[in-house]
């Protein structure tokens, strides 16, 4: 197995062994003992035979070095195998197993790899993951401390139209975008060479089968969609790699671009960004318009976040979840934020995405055995 080890802070050093099972997407575990956490290897996502029988053996591998543990923390995803297997070993060994909300997770990773035990205002930014209300979410804005968390907001939910294939196509969620602003009748002429085009409208027009996210990634997706830089992806986040490209070309050359001034509005903590979206599409150069996306979700996001942190009183604000591989999103949203008085915490040794998560669920699940 191989790990890669970090210092928890001091005050844990006497606390309990765990072992977290991660998710299942990019899927990695993590062992906590003595103030110590272990990573195992990353065993990918767990779609395949081979990829569980490789999760099951790094399980095996860290609980030699933990002994027994107190708990297993696991996702919220009943239905992921690291989930199930986190329950068996639980069953097994007779001892707690800790459902973690993925979101929760993410935060809590990045509170865990700075040492970070107060309060938080948690950016979650990703693709997807359950929530509490067994939708899916995947732009949230949290109130973390240990092992408790609050949902003080979320993106605006986006139709996904088709399910899970609509996070393969960015040109549906495109579609969902323009129904949803009163423009479906763009779509057919938009998108010509789609032949599912007439099926997708009926579906958003009768409400079947499109289900609703806040997911942070189905957003950018939707903008990548608008601009024709990615109608059909061939790889994992092809559509926000190329619009992040495409606004680094821009920004390389011309600097950051103003935000759309009425980019987004908020209302009851959901930051609705549809109106950013409606601007792309009427965009003629894709690289501006990709630029104008990076630099609106910014400033939008650090308002947000503001709000959160002026309202509770918490000036630390915490990025996790897989958006923040984005390096514009990520350096750009710093910036806003230090720049309005806030204190930014990002992973550093870990990646921001799933791969790192095991360890935020280690870190709750230890919170929770204190809390007891």
């Amino acid at each position: 197995m191989s790990v890669g080890a970090l210092s928890l802070p001091a005050s844990m050093a006497s606390a309990p062994p765990v072992l977290a099972a991660g998710a299942w997407f990019k899927n990695a575990l993590c062992g906590v003992r003595g103030g110590e956490a272990r990573m195992s290897r990353v065993v990918g996502d767990l779609n395949t035979p081979e990829a569980c029988i490789a999760h099951e053996a790094e399980a095996e591998a860290l609980l030699t070095w933990l002994g027994l543990p107190a708990a297993i923390a696991h996702d919220l995803h009943p239905d992921f195998h690291s989930s199930r297997h986190a329950a068996g070993i639980a069953a097994r060994l007779g001892v707690s197993a800790v459902p973690v909300q993925h979101h929760h997770a993410h935060i809590a990773s990045v509170c865990a790899e700075h040492g970070e035990r107060g309060p938080v205002i948690g950016l979650a930014l990703d693709g997807v993951g359950l929530g509490t209300d067994n939708t899916p979410w995947g732009g949230e804005l949290l109130k973390v401390e240990g092992a408790c968390f609050e949902r003080l907001g979320h993106l605006a939910p986006l139709a996904l139209p088709g399910g899970d294939r609509a996070a393969r196509e960015p040109w549906r969620m495109a579609a969902a975008v323009l129904h949803d602003l009163g423009r479906g009748d763009e779509v057919t002429a938009r998108y010509p060479d789609e032949p599912a085009v007439a099926t997708v409208l009926a579906m958003l027009e009768k409400n079947l089968n499109c289900p609703r996210t806040s997911s942070a990634g189905r957003l950018f997706d939707a903008a990548s969609g608008l601009l024709g830089l990615c109608l059909k992806m061939e790889m994992d986040a092809e559509a926000a790699i190329r619009l992040e490209q495409a606004a680094t070309r821009w920004i390389d050359v011309n600097g950051w671009p103003a935000p759309v001034a009425e980019g987004w509005t908020m209302a009851g903590g959901e930051l609705d960004l549809r109106p950013l979206l409606g601007r792309l599409a009427g965009e003629a150069d894709a690289a501006h318009g990709a630029a104008v996306f990076h630099a609106t979700l910014v400033a939008a996001l650090a308002q947000w976040a503001e709000d959160a942190c002026k309202e509770s009183g918490i000036p630390t604000v915490v990025f996790g979840g897989g958006c923040f591989f984005n390096r514009l999103l990520a350096a750009g949203l710093r910036r806003d934020c230090e720049a309005r008085g806030l204190r930014v915490l990002a992973p550093i040794k870990l990646v921001p995405g799933d791969a790192g998560l095991a360890l935020g669920q280690a870190w709750v699940a230890l919170h929770t055995l204190e809390n007891r």
